[in-house]
């Protein structure tokens, strides 16, 4: 599995309407809560990404969630789980920067590239400080990645990791990423060495660690994994388990653990718009940035940049400023 790839819950197909429906039928009611918003998770190794999300509908009683950016069994830390409207703003959450910490455990090479896995090759070589430092400048900036055996990439129709465990590990091909930081934070012994690592999109830790080491002459694998910012998510807002994962007769968790559905396009300039104005924007119309002079935010990109247009508090849609128009992307 991929550390920073996204898995949502299925979006449920519309209703059939009336006029296709059998006579007599009725429209089939979803289950659960209607819930929107953000829950933000100190993810407990051990489980992974769609199983937590499996215990947040279960807790909450929610119709539809979905998580931002999966994580290895092995890893803890940010996983932001979204409800409702706010799974419409995982792809962008997804796409956003990440910062992780990690332990590499040098020495020994794994199947899985991380502590989970079984010992497939050992080094007697332990580098440097400074041999870690000089070879962390390859691994910065846009770079090629070959991805773990051990993912969910699919190949051929299969995931790489179903193959892998069939005895069959695929042959990956190297995929593009981008790597902004990569730094040597600690060293506890000379068979550990601890990092903080930036990233974009589609990164996998696991990678880094293995290639990292090989760089440096030896093997090596990730010992511990740790996501501290996804986006605007960071750590400090996280819940644990104890908070979220209620039993039963304690009843359910409240939405006040929830931030609202647009804290995941925070980074994004807010365009004050009317009722009506979003009724146009709902409907799929563009509309003209001449509305708009005395109420365009200063840092908006007017050639092709993504803005929230938002009702009070209320996030209305994501639009695109295009063609001298504010064009709805994605209306929420």
């Amino acid at each position: 599995m991929t550390e920073t790839a996204t898995e949502t819950a299925p979006e449920t197909a519309p209703e059939t309407a009336l006029a296709e429906r059998p006579r007599g039928s009725r429209p089939r009611k979803r289950r659960g809560r209607p819930m929107d918003g953000w829950l933000i998770i100190d993810k407990p190794q051990g489980l992974t990404s769609t199983d937590v999300v499996n215990r947040v509908r279960h807790a909450f009683d929610a119709q539809k969630v979905g998580h931002g950016g999966t994580l290895d069994p092995l890893a803890t830390g940010v996983l932001p789980v979204a409800f409702g409207a706010a799974t419409k703003t995982v792809p962008y959450v997804q796409d956003s920067t990440k910062l992780y910490r990690f332990t590499l455990r040098l020495g020994q090479a794994r199947d899985t590239d991380d502590a989970d896995g079984k010992l497939t090759a050992e080094s007697q070589i332990r580098p440097t400080d400074a041999a870690l430092t000089a070879a962390l400048a390859r691994f910065i900036g846009d770079i090629l990645q070959v991805p773990p055996a051990y993912s969910a990439i699919k190949v051929a129709g299969e995931r790489a990791y179903d193959l892998a465990r069939s005895g069959r590990p695929p042959d990956l091909p190297p995929r593009p990423a981008r790597v902004d930081r990569f730094a040597l934070i600690g060293r506890p012994d000379a068979d550990h060495a601890e990092f903080e690592v930036q990233s974009g999109k589609g990164v996998y830790m696991r990678s880094l660690a293995r290639d990292l080491a090989l760089a440096c002459g030896t093997v090596g694998h990730i010992a511990t994994l740790r996501r501290l910012r996804v986006g605007p998510f960071h750590i400090e807002q996280a819940v644990t388990d104890a908070i979220w994962l209620r039993p039963a007769e304690a009843g359910q968790p409240g939405a006040n653990l929830l931030l609202p559905s647009y804290t995941a396009l925070a980074g994004l300039p807010a365009l004050a718009v009317t009722e009506a104005e979003a009724i146009l924007l709902f409907q799929g119309q563009a509309i003209s940035l001449l509305t708009f002079m005395q109420r365009m935010p200063p840092d908006a990109d007017a050639a092709g940049g993504l803005i929230r247009a938002m009702v009070g508090t209320r996030l209305a849609a994501l639009c695109r400023l295009q063609d001298g128009a504010l064009r709805p992307e994605r209306v929420l």
